[in-house]
Order: C-alpha cells, then structure tokens, then sequence
C-alpha cells in the first residue's frame, strides 16, 4: 500500500487568515465591541427582552453596597473604574515617556482633541436647540479608541504610523477632557464629608508613591477604599480609578517599568471584559414604541451630527490652520484626503458617550433611549465613512506598527 501524499493546508489557511486577522490584530477589541453592540441590540427587541432588562436593572436580591442596587449599577459605577484605572494609567505612561511627553509633539493632537470636543458640542447645541437637551452637550465628545483603532486595524499597515499615532494621541487627550467634563459637569452634589475621606486616601497612595514602594497590593487596596469613598461623595465613583491610576509609580528600584507591567496587565482585561459587559449593558436600545421616527427626533440627530460632523470639521480644521500657520506640523508621509479620513475615525463615540448618555439624563430612560441611538448611528456612519475614505486614498503602505498602534516595530 503506497502512502499518500499529505494534504495541503494552505488553501483553509489562506481562507481563514483574514478572519484570524482580525483577533490578533488592532483590529479585535473593535469588532468584539461591533458584534456586542449587535448582541445588545438583539437581545433588547427579541422575545428575550424583559430578561435582558431584568438582567441588568431588576433589584438585586443581596448587594453589598446599598447604593449599587442593581447588576447595571455595578458595572457602571464599579466594573467601569477598571476601564478608568487602564485609562489613567496610559494617560501617565503618555505624559512621562509617551507621545505626550515632548512638548512640541503633543501639541497638534491636543490642539485637535480641544476641537474635537468643542466642534461636536456646538453642533449638538445648535440642531438639538438646547432646552431638555442641554445636558447632553458632551455626549459626541470623545472619541472610542478600540473602536477607532480597530478600524484602523482593518487596514493593515496602509495607513501611515504617524496618522496612527495620532489618531490614539486624540483619543487619550479626549477621555482626559472627558474624565474632567464628567468631574465638573456631572455631579450635582458633593459630600464634603465623604471628599475629605478620599483626599486622605489619596494623600497616602501618594505617600506610597513618594516612599517608592514597589509592591502592587498596597495600592490596589488603596484604589478600593478611595474608589468606596469617591462613591459616596456624588462625583462619579470612576473618577477614582483615574486618579488612583496617577499614583502608580513608574518605576521600580531595579529599573523595571511598575506601571507598564500593571497596564499591560490590566488592559486585556478591560478591552475583553470591561467594555464589551459595559456595552453589552448599555447598548440595548430598545425600539418598542419608538418607530422610525425615533431617528429623527432632535436629540439622536443632533448626537449623530455632533459625532459625524462637529468631529471631522473641529479635527481636521485645526490641523489644517496650526499647519498653515506654523503652529504644528501635519501627521509625517500624511496627505490632507488621509487626515480628513482619520477625523472621520474620531467620530467614533461609542464607550464615553454611551457612559456620558446615562449621566446627563439619569431619570429621563426615554431620552437614554434616544441618546444610544444617536450614539449608534453616529458612531456607524463615522466608522463606515472613515473606513472608506482611507480604503480609498491610502497609497503607500508604511512600517508595520506595534501592538499599542503607535510606533512603528522597527523604531
């Protein structure tokens, strides 16, 4: 009996690789969050959906913490403050050691975060007329960097490093802006009781800093109590993972990065697990009694044109001037069809914005309701548009970029 010949594997490789690709790639943490939001959606207009709804909003029988009387409570206000912490965390490594921390570099993409948040506000100001929808102002704000950079991700390495770079340089200054619009715009009521408490807790986890422990427990259950204290002080309790997050100290006395190697530790699980629970929470919307006119109603449109047009007008407008002008240079090897492309990209407003919808209408669930679908809709067009736009006019592959979607692999 002769042996045959092995059969080749290639072709199954070869079909199979684009979707390999596109969990092993920039690409993953977007599409995970596109099919979770498709799941959410489903699950809020199927048979399932008083389930779905009692799943997250039905009162828990036994909580821990009376204020977080419900699973839609714990993930906002508890699970979301790892989201934070991730965030604050590469907020300090971008400010000491990053892309924030050269003057003259972070000058462009800060001037075109400032933009980005402002366009998109007056936008939303000028259709919705203001009135009940004045507190919505900051809901096209900030831009979702998985979903962003997964779209990117999409691309390959057609669109150049730079513009990379500063599409996630963007997205860090904006969730700055927006940790800040959210501590001053968002908290009806302070108790100065509870503020005192956590200032203490945060003069020790500096403490801890200044001391150069190096051991991550001590912190960890410092973050904890600070996150409890916050939580009862009426800011939103997910401020405290950001500021606990800024005490982590950089390094460690042998050298080695203590941050990096919480961050890397920690962000997996806030890409795979944080967001995708938060927004498998807070994306369904459900369209029972809504209609088709829901979509034009003044507060999803004026979501919608905030995020499709404030984004892209306010984005590429001041790069477009500070280039002119010599203020900042544009994106290195990027022609003004990709920077156009990549303000596009930044209209994408899906994690904050669905977070900022539930703060700026918390006993409004029809104007929730409406707020999602203007995020939804909004954050589609500027990924569908954007996609495009750059499939079309990037021409010149550039150096394969690393995992963070920033440098290039071989700088």
């Amino acid at each position: 009996m002769t042996d045959q010949p092995p059969v080749s594997r290639a072709p199954l490789r070869r079909i199979f690789a684009p979707v390999k690709s596109l969990f092993v790639s920039d690409a993953s943490a977007g599409v995970l969050l596109i099919l979770v939001a498709a799941a959410a959606m489903l699950a809020a207009n199927s048979p399932l959906a008083s389930e779905y709804r009692e799943l997250f909003y039905g009162e828990l029988g036994f909580t821990p913490i009376p204020k977080l009387y419900d699973l839609h409570l714990w993930i906002n206000d508890g699970l979301m403050a790892v989201f934070f912490f991730v965030v604050g965390l590469e907020v300090k490594r971008e400010l000491v050691s990053g892309s924030l921390a050269d003057p003259a570099a972070r000058r462009l993409p800060m001037l075109a975060a400032l933009a980005g948040m402002l366009a998109p506000a007056a936008v939303f100001m000028l259709v919705s007329g203001g009135g009940d929808y004045t507190s919505g102002w900051a809901i096209p704000a900030a831009t979702d960097i998985a979903f962003a950079m997964g779209v990117l991700g999409l691309l390959g390495n057609r669109v150049p490093a730079s513009l990379r770079l500063f599409l996630l340089t963007v997205a860090i200054v904006d969730d700055i802006g927006a940790v800040l619009v959210i501590a001053v715009f968002y908290t009806p009521t302070i108790k100065l009781t509870w503020l005192l408490a956590s200032a203490v807790v945060l003069a020790l986890m500096i403490g801890l800093n200044r001391m150069k422990v190096s051991v991550f427990w001590p912190y960890i259950l410092m973050a904890l109590v600070l996150w409890y204290c916050v939580l009862n002080t009426g800011v939103h309790a997910t401020i405290a993972g950001v500021v606990a997050a800024l005490t982590i100290p950089m390094h460690r006395a042998d050298g080695n990065s203590m941050l990096e190697r919480l961050e890397h530790g920690l962000a997996p699980w806030s890409a795979y697990l944080v967001v995708p629970v938060f927004g498998f929470a807070n994306a369904g919307v459900s369209l029972a009694g809504l209609g088709p006119s829901a979509l034009l109603d003044p507060l999803p449109v004026a979501i919608a044109a905030g995020l499709v047009i404030g984004k892209q007008v306010g984005i590429f407008s001041i790069v477009w001037l500070a280039d002119r002008t010599g203020f900042a240079p544009r994106p290195a090897n990027a022609t003004w069809m990709e920077i156009w492309g990549i303000s596009i990209l930044c209209g994408i407003g899906f994690t904050m914005s669905l977070f900022i919808g539930g703060l700026a209408f918390p006993n409004q669930p029809l104007l929730v309701e409406e707020a999602k679908i203007g995020i939804l809709t909004g954050s589609a067009i500027s990924a569908i548009v954007g996609f495009i736009v750059l499939r079309l006019t990037t021409t010149h592959p550039d150096a394969e970029c690393d995992d963070r979607g920033g440098q290039p692999a071989n700088a």
